[in-house]
């Protein structure tokens, strides 16, 4: 499954309402970690068919990164049945990344 791009318009659909683990990347286009941590976080959408994977970009969609009370990025939240369940901040390996995914 392809990475989806993740607003306030279709977040409700996406995120809140998905049957499954949704996997969060909060990033910017200026932000050097964050380019450092997009391949993984691409590959990992390709790989798993049981997560769906969405980036929220920091600067286009503030009232997202305010309710996560994102502070810094990269950021990773895992979501399940609509909340928060786990939570990474900086660049993570892949293996770090799918520990935060229970896998």
């Amino acid at each position: 499954m392809s990475v989806i791009t993740i607003t306030k318009d279709n977040f409700q659909s996406e995120v809140l309402a998905s049957d499954k683990p949704v996997l969060l990347d909060f990033w910017a286009a200026w932000c050097g970690p964050c380019r450092m941590l997009s391949p993984t976080v691409d590959a990992l959408a390709e790989e798993l068919d049981d997560v769906k994977v969405g980036k929220v970009n920091v600067d286009e969609q503030p009232d997202l990164a305010a309710q996560f009370g994102i502070m810094s990025i990269p950021t990773l939240v895992v979501m399940k049945d609509g909340k928060p369940v786990n939570k990474s901040l900086g660049v993570q390996p892949k293996s770090a990344i799918l520990a935060l995914l229970g896998k």
